[in-house]
């Protein structure tokens, strides 16, 4: 049974050009300062798709959604391969998770729409950070609430109110794009080397718009989604290239216990 354990060129390059164009989209907003939100019109159909989209890496959905991706991919690799890919996507996200833990009360960056809020006189971000979870979660409410009274342009669908008074921790990273692009490079990498184009096709345009979900939801700005492209990017080749160093061992050790086992058993 063949092993993963050799990087080839051939898939490595387009993995890399999709990445970089991953990077241009909030580089350019980022260089040019545009802000996407408020721009889109949040009682709307597309802000109900866009939340459904942002869903898809909001837990416990994330999680049903690598589950997904694990799922698709196990009809299609090899054995040991697939293995290799649990393990990597495992790493990974488990990787990325303590970035951002750690990331987030490290920059102690306010939420755009916290900010919105804060300029139309319904939060004040210095004091709403400094409480609980509980405490922002019930604040945010509040002033949810207040939207529709006060003298403002935006009017909430009601899923996206419900994603307002959800998301009440810091802005940067964005814990959802990290999600995205990681999974998306390390299950590319996999599938394209058993020769799969449509499934990493499929990842690639849903990092797009998980990244445009985020900044047009006024989750993120478009510095926090372009540098967790990066760093999801960067996790994910670093975690391909840990289990690419580690797996022919564990692979090796686990097929020796599988045979001892059955010999016993014998």
């Amino acid at each position: 049974m063949k092993l993963p354990f050799s990087f080839k060129s051939s898939v490595l390059i387009p993995m890399m050009l999709g990445w970089l164009i991953l990077l241009i989209i909030p580089g350019i907003l980022f260089v040019f300062d545009i802000s996407l939100f408020p721009l889109l019109s949040l009682d709307s159909t597309a802000a109900e798709t866009l939340f459904w989209i942002t869903s898809s890496g909001t837990i416990p959905y994330g999680v049903a959604t690598i589950l997904l991706v694990l799922l698709l991919s196990y009809r299609r690799l090899e054995r040991s391969r697939f293995f290799s890919l649990f393990f990597t996507i495992s790493l990974s996200m488990c990787t990325i998770l303590g970035l951002s833990h750690y990331l987030k009360p490290l920059f102690n960056e306010a939420r755009p729409n916290a900010v919105w809020l804060e300029q139309h006189y319904l939060l004040n971000t210095d004091n709403f950070y400094s409480l609980s979870k509980a405490e922002r979660k019930e604040q945010m409410m509040a002033a949810v609430n207040q939207i529709e009274h006060a003298d403002t342009e935006i009017t909430l669908a009601p899923l996206v109110k419900q994603h307002w008074q959800h998301e009440v921790d810091f802005s940067f990273p964005s814990g959802h794009t990290l999600l995205a692009i990681t999974l998306t490079m390390v299950t590319s990498y996999y599938l394209l080397l058993a020769g799969n184009i449509w499934i990493p096709s499929l990842l690639f345009f849903w990092s797009i718009s998980m990244g445009f979900s985020r900044m047009l939801l006024g989750m993120h700005w478009s510095q926090d989604v372009l540098a967790s492209t990066l760093l999801g990017g960067i996790i994910g080749l670093v975690s391909l290239f840990a289990i690419h160093k580690t797996f022919p061992f564990i692979w090796s050790l686990s097929t020796k216990l599988v045979s001892q086992r059955r010999k016993a058993n014998q």
